[in-house]
Formats: C-alpha cells, structure tokens, sequence
C-alpha cells in the first residue's frame, strides 16, 4: 500500500508564486531598498571558480560569525534560513502529539510545523487593543508542554519582552522542563537581544536571520544559537553543505564592513519615523511599535487598496483582518525614506 504522511493532508499551505521583480516589495519584512550596487560589486568581485566549483566551507564563517555575536563556534548552527532553524528545533525538541505554545498573531510557520509534525500548537492571544500579558503566556507554560516559542519583536504586532518577563519566562519553562526558542529575525531593529539567555542555560536557543536588516533575503542564511550539547542535535538534522557560499560570502562582507551595520539601521529607522508621523498627520490610525513593519487602518477597504497598490503604484503590501481594533488593515514594511515617500504618494492617490 502507498504511504502518505497523514499530517500533510490537511495541512494549509499557500505558496506565492508571483513575479515580484520590479515592485517596491513592501509585504514580506525584507528591506525594500536592499544593498547598494557598489557594495554588491564589490561582494562579487571576490567570487571565484574555486568558490563555486567546491562544497562551501562553514568552518571560516562559523568562527567570524561567533566572534561577531560572542559564541563559540560549537554553539552556532548554520541553517537555509531562520524558518530552517526553527523547523529542526520543533524536530528536535518536541514530540509527535506534543504542545507547542507561541502567541498569536505571529509568524505563520509556528503554527505550519506542528501540524506538519503532528504536534498540539497551542496559542496564547492578544488582547483587543493588541497588548499581551506575559502571564498568559506563564499560565501555559506546564508539564505537559515541550517547546516554547516567542518572537521578539513579534511579528506582526511589534512588541518586545522585558528582561523581567524573559526572566519569569525563563524561570517558569526550567521548573517545567520546557525547551525556549527565542526568536530574534528582527532584533536589530530593536536595540535589546536575549542571544545570552542561549548562551548560559540549556534547552533555550535563539534563532536569527540575515533575510531582513542584512537584505539577504535572496541568499537564505540563518542560525541558532544555544549549548553546544544542545546545538550538536540540531546539526544531526541538517542536510550536508545546507548553507551555499554565496550567502556566506555576502554575510561576512556585511559583518566585517565598517559601520554598515549602523548605517543600515539608522535608515531603517530614519525612513519608519518619517512613514509614522507623515501618516499621522493624515490621521491614519497607526500600530507602530518595533521591527521593521507596522499596521495602518485605511480610509477604504484594506484588500481592495493592496489590490490597486499592486496593479496601479506597483507597490506590494499586505492586508490582515481580525487585528483587534483596527479590525482590517494594512501591515506594511518599513525602509529607507526615500521609498516611504514613494508609499505615502501612492496612499494620497488610492486611499480615499
């Protein structure tokens, strides 16, 4: 008899296969204005026949990477992507049947991966007005619970944890034995990371990527971070010569290039501040909080307007419904000023 995984039959997926070259690319978190061609060029310039005629070398990267973000190189596993990372962590650390609690609205593959592995996902909501209490999220950390997942800032809503809260979070998930994945995708929009709680206490990881402020979404390289005991499973999982040289390449030119880093926030910032206020003074109703993206209650119908963003102002964005109260609305990527201007005259022309 033909075997199919029962988990899949059922299971929802939606796959955009849409051609999105040529629009100003607003609807996926990823940086809309990416990287400058002459820091492309000069990445590319360094490409040779070695390079992509050999199986890529890890090991080198590994160790820059580690000295970046002060872990061992044991302690780091590389992954196609932080969705990669987090798939194996819900692999290796939850059992078929188990539960998994995350918050909810939140990254959608939380969710996609325990039905695909068979798991309970269990979510924690929001309240109406889009605040969370953090003792909700306590409340379901038991006995009977394997992993925990919280992204930080979450996404789509924005908000962070507290070093108090993490700690209560923390505290509660060892007195249970419950593993913590910490996801940090976009921590370097939003000055505070939690990477030491990974680097000082079994079963907690952190997961991180260089899809958003790195622009690297092309490229597809991630990480976790934890013990290295811990970490060595995750590595067990991942299929040999997973991350491609070329990701690699592009990563540590980023890390290693003087103040691009800096100069890739500051105008992720400059670029978010200006959208807000310019919005506001439209008496836009916004949900503006960290990372790179917020919400916005339009004056129309908020899926008939990303349907005219697209075939109109070629601008992609997306719309959500049952936020609280905002209800329908606008989730929008946030970027150098320069394409906000360029969003915000679209809006002025179709919003209305």
């Amino acid at each position: 008899m033909y075997y199919l995984n029962e988990h899949l039959v059922n299971l929802n997926r939606i796959f955009d296969q849409n051609s999105r070259e040529d629009y100003i690319r607003m609807d996926l978190n990823e940086n809309p204005g990416g990287l400058s061609e002459e820091f492309i060029q000069k990445v590319l310039s360094t490409i040779t026949p070695e390079l992509i005629s050999k199986y890529p070398d890890q090991l080198v990267f590994t160790q820059k990477l580690g000295k970046f973000i002060g872990a061992e190189v044991e302690q780091i596993c590389l992954t196609n992507g932080s969705a990669e990372a987090v798939r194996y962590v819900i692999e290796a650390y939850s059992r078929p049947g188990g539960k998994i609690v995350s918050v909810t609205p939140s990254y959608a593959m939380y969710e996609v991966y325990a039905s695909m592995y068979g798991r309970q996902h269990i979510p924690v909501h929001y309240n109406e007005d889009l605040t969370f209490d953090v003792e909700n999220i306590i409340a379901q950390i038991k006995p009977d619970v394997d992993l925990l997942i919280v992204l930080n800032p979450n996404n789509p809503v924005g908000d962070v944890y507290t070093t108090e809260e993490m700690d209560r979070i923390i505290a509660a998930a060892k007195a249970n034995e419950v593993t913590v994945l910490i996801d940090e995708a976009y921590h370097y929009f939003y000055p505070y990371s939690f990477i030491n709680y990974a680097l000082t206490n079994d079963h907690v990881f952190v997961t991180r990527t260089f899809s958003k402020l790195f622009s690297l979404a092309g490229c597809r390289l991630g990480y976790i971070v934890g013990q290295a005991a811990d970490v060595a499973y995750i590595q067990k999982l991942c299929t040999p010569h997973n991350i491609n040289a070329f990701s690699m390449r592009f990563a540590e030119c980023i890390i290693e290039e003087p103040g691009m880093i800096d100069a890739l926030i500051a105008k992720q910032h400059e670029g978010k501040k200006y959208l807000i206020d310019e919005l506001r003074k439209r008496n836009y109703e916004v949900n503006a909080k960290e990372g790179n993206f917020i919400f916005i209650k339009p004056k129309s119908d908020a899926d008939e307007l990303v349907v005219k963003m697209k075939r109109e102002k070629r601008i992609l964005i997306k719309s959500y419904n049952g936020i609280g109260i905002l209800g329908k609305c606008l989730r929008v990527s946030t970027g150098e000023k320069e394409i906000m201007q360029k969003f915000l005259s679209a809006m002025d022309d179709l919003d209305k």
